[in-house]
């Protein structure tokens, strides 16, 4: 790592996947629509279904455990795998926490490719592009171009925002359900250092109006009013108060719900590799080829009716075998996981540092710190240089908030497709799903997600129109 003058002692911890290298694959269609398909069958399968199915779902981390749920409350039998020890191991282990559905948006956005090129330049920014000699990067990246229009940018973003509202009322359906604590807290603070930051977040605003989505432009001493806790050396022209938005602990969410599944009859079946999945010829149903993540020579065959994957960035692994070819991607997330030193000094609510793009979210008695990510380089590395902006967005608005010499860092792989939007509900093979492809807003879709799975799984019509969220976008 070399030197680290600023937080010398810092505990750089990863969590990063088995042998985890790029996922092969080839790039298919070029993200245009097939509305014909998908509104014809909205997500569900043409083959049909029924309720009491066994189904195995491929990955333990908030999607997939979100899944097992709601497939598990539909009357189903369910299998969870996952190939950690216990589940949110992964993508879902060191996120922000932020579920801010307003501000769920593509990354291929007007004016990105040439921030791009600014932020490669910059000592401390949001985003890392290392493309090295990496075709596949080079390839994702080009399709992510394509994406930056306006229009692709406002069909994709609406896509996404769909289903990020609803995934948020679903998860206060299940909060009424089962009461549980996952450090949730309510209201997010969007931070602007400079009154050009105010204007460009004009749009923004707009949007938010648009969705009917409860916002307040503040000053400067309306957010220190707000937050306390703020440094008053820190330059700050205004905020922006979002007091419907929340945050959460992902793992600790992810892991509770895994044990509610289980006392509902999922079995969560753990340090378990799938190394392929293929529908039955001449019968229903899908076979799974497992083996021990520890012990490799101890393999097992699981059969089922249905199979969802929602293994993150390996789902490429699984299904390009079965001729399903996604631009899915791993773009690397950066976090700091901070002990409060006083509480006096540290925020109440999580706020956004909108220069940064970083949120420094409080967890019970921790800070966590995200924002930063890597395009390029697969390898589950830390980089010195997205530590370092995590630090100082973290010091410059709560310097005495933290122990900052005692914070863990983490990196890991968040699947994203070039346009945005996940990918839900059938393939063209019967009986094998997928809910893949949320990147770095997993979150905030997972009980969403789970949900569609289990209604088109079940037969049953999904809540939310799936256009633009299914795999014939994909399809020619």
């Amino acid at each position: 790592m070399g030197s680290l003058p600023p937080w010398e002692g810092i505990s750089l911890v990863t969590y990063a996947p088995r042998n985890q290298h790029g996922p092969r694959n080839r790039l298919s269609g070029d993200g245009t629509e097939k509305d014909d398909t998908n509104k014809r069958t909205n997500g569900r399968s043409p083959h049909t279904r029924r309720l009491g199915m066994k189904v195995i779902v491929i990955g333990g981390g908030v999607i997939g455990t979100c899944t097992a749920y709601y497939l598990a409350a539909a009357g189903h039998t369910v299998t969870l795998v996952e190939r950690n020890s216990t589940v949110a191991q992964e993508s879902s282990f060191g996120n922000a926490g932020v579920i801010a559905p307003g501000y769920v948006t593509p990354w291929a956005a007007p004016g990105m490719p040439r921030k791009l090129l600014g932020y490669m330049f910059s000592s401390a920014s949001p985003l890392i592009f290392r493309p090295g000699l990496s075709a596949g990067t080079w390839r994702w990246a080009a399709r992510w171009l394509r994406e930056c229009k306006l229009e692709r940018y406002r069909a994709n973003r609406e896509r996404m925002q769909r289903l990020a509202f609803y995934s948020q009322r679903c998860l206060h359906e299940l909060r009424e359900a089962h009461v549980f604590e996952y450090e949730h807290t309510q209201g997010y603070l969007q931070l602007f250092r400079t009154e050009r930051e105010i204007r460009m977040n004009e749009p923004a605003r707009a949007m938010l109006t648009e969705n009917e989505v409860p916002h307040r432009l503040l000053t400067a001493d309306e957010c220190r009013k707000l937050e306390p806790a703020l440094s008053t050396d820190a330059q700050l022209a205004g905020g922006l108060h979002l007091p419907r938005d929340e945050t959460g602990n992902c793992p600790l969410f992810t892991k509770r719900l895994a044990q509610i599944a289980r006392e509902m009859g999922v079995t969560l079946t753990t340090e378990t590799t799938v190394l392929s999945v293929r529908p039955n010829v001449g019968r229903t149903g899908v076979t799974v080829e497992t083996a021990s993540t520890m012990q490799t020579a101890q393999r097992a065959t699981l059969e089922a009716d249905a199979v969802v994957i929602a293994a993150g960035v390996t789902s490429t692994a699984l299904l390009h075998p079965l001729g399903i070819d996604l631009p899915l991607w791993p773009i690397k997330g950066y976090s700091i996981t901070v002990p409060v030193k006083t509480e006096l000094f540290s925020p109440r609510i999580a706020v956004m540092d909108e220069s940064y793009k970083t949120a420094i979210t409080p967890q019970g008695n921790r800070l966590r710190i995200a924002g930063t990510a890597e395009l390029g380089d697969t390898e589950l590395v830390l980089r010195e240089r997205a530590i370092a902006t995590l630090y100082k967005v973290a010091t410059d608005w709560f310097p005495g908030a933290g122990k900052y010499r005692e914070a863990r860092a983490w990196v890991g792989a968040r699947p994203m497709l070039p346009d945005g939007p996940p990918l839900l509900g059938a393939t063209h093979l019967p009986g094998i799903f997928l809910n893949v492809g949320h990147g770095s807003t997993g979150w905030a879709m997972a009980c969403g997600s789970g949900r569609v799975l289990a209604d088109v799984i079940s037969g049953q019509a999904p809540e939310i129109d799936l256009n633009g969220l299914t795999l014939a976008r994909y399809t020619h």
